[in-house]
């Protein structure tokens, strides 16, 4: 009998911590939706996106209003909220407050240092819903989606070329314009690029980052190896569509093609005898130069090409 009073007791009070628990919650619901009584209750009246509060909203109309209030006083940029302001200012300040637990690399912002870490993480969370091939930001995914879609939104007013992002429009555009604002410190050589700049610089410091695993042969441009690698693979991915002969290199196939419509795009201006082939154009004005750059170290006879020089030998 008094197994089963305490029994019994123990189930009242099981019960009566349950019901409290419940209580609890319903109380908790009650004081959240009393807290928030404004809750998706402001739409926009361009696109109907509800949002929670006014403050939300005002901030969402700049979008379609292009209104940017918050003014940068160092550089005059502006922008739609103070937050990417304040961000902005670190550029100015060089403040970079959140640094990286991995390689101790800083950042101004919390969302890019976040963005940097799936670099050592792996952590790609965004993927494409037509090739499955998946990104470590959202702003890479929407440009890769292009590619399906077909969309190029950036146009150069120039020409009409259109490209997907804007950061490839504004490179172009130097084209048209002529800048180049990429100074090289050591020739003063300008260009377009700062890529072209970085592998400009290679040819002063020697710098060869791309090697070789067969024969260890470097290189100062990746592609430079990748063409070099089909000397050991044997590959020729180009292939003449007349008579299906291949080659290792776009440009030795156009060369190539020009055998069979018979086009000779490069004439000599004394003589208007034309050519296939640019060299076989510099190689003819020789005849009417004189001139003969390959000399033999053996009886000091001058040659028009080393080709000439070597069969000699």
């Amino acid at each position: 009998v008094a197994f089963l009073k305490r029994a019994s007791g123990r189930t009242n009070e099981s019960r009566t911590e349950t019901q409290k628990d419940t209580e609890h919650r319903d109380s908790k619901q009650k004081s959240d939706m009393n807290a928030h009584p404004d809750q998706k209750l402001y739409s926009c009246k361009v696109c109907d996106k509800t949002l929670s509060r006014n403050s939300h909203l005002t901030k969402h109309m700049s979008i379609h209003t292009g209104e940017k209030p918050f003014t940068c006083g160092s550089c005059g940029r502006s922008f739609q909220c103070k937050a990417h302001l304040n961000c902005h200012m670190m550029i100015h300040t060089g403040e970079k407050p959140f640094s990286c637990d991995t390689c101790e690399k800083s950042f101004a912002s919390k969302p890019r240092l976040t963005l940097h870490m799936r670099i050592h993480t792996g952590e790609k969370p965004f993927s494409c819903g037509s090739c499955g091939r998946s990104f470590q930001c959202k702003a890479h995914l929407i440009r890769h989606m292009m590619v399906h879609t077909g969309e190029k939104p950036f146009s150069c007013v120039s020409c009409g070329k259109s490209f997907r992002a804007k950061s490839e429009l504004l490179p172009h555009m130097r084209i048209h314009t002529g800048e180049k604002p990429f100074w090289c410190v050591v020739c003063g050589k300008s260009f377009a690029l700062r890529p072209t700049l970085t592998i400009h610089m290679r040819t002063h410091t020697g710098e060869k980052p791309f090697s070789c695993v067969t024969c260890g042969k470097g290189f100062a441009r990746r592609f430079s190896l990748i063409y070099h690698m089909r000397t050991h693979t044997g590959e020729k991915p180009f292939c003449c569509v007349n008579c299906g002969r291949c080659f290792g290199f776009k440009s030795s196939l156009t060369r190539h093609i020009m055998t069979h419509r018979s086009e000779k795009p490069f004439s000599c201006v004394t003589c208007r005898k034309q050519f296939t082939r640019k060299l076989y154009l510099l190689l003819h004005m020789k005849t009417h130069t004189g001139e003969k750059p390959f000399s033999c170290v053996t009886c000091g006879k001058g040659f028009e090409s080393k080709y000439t020089l070597l069969k000699t030998k």
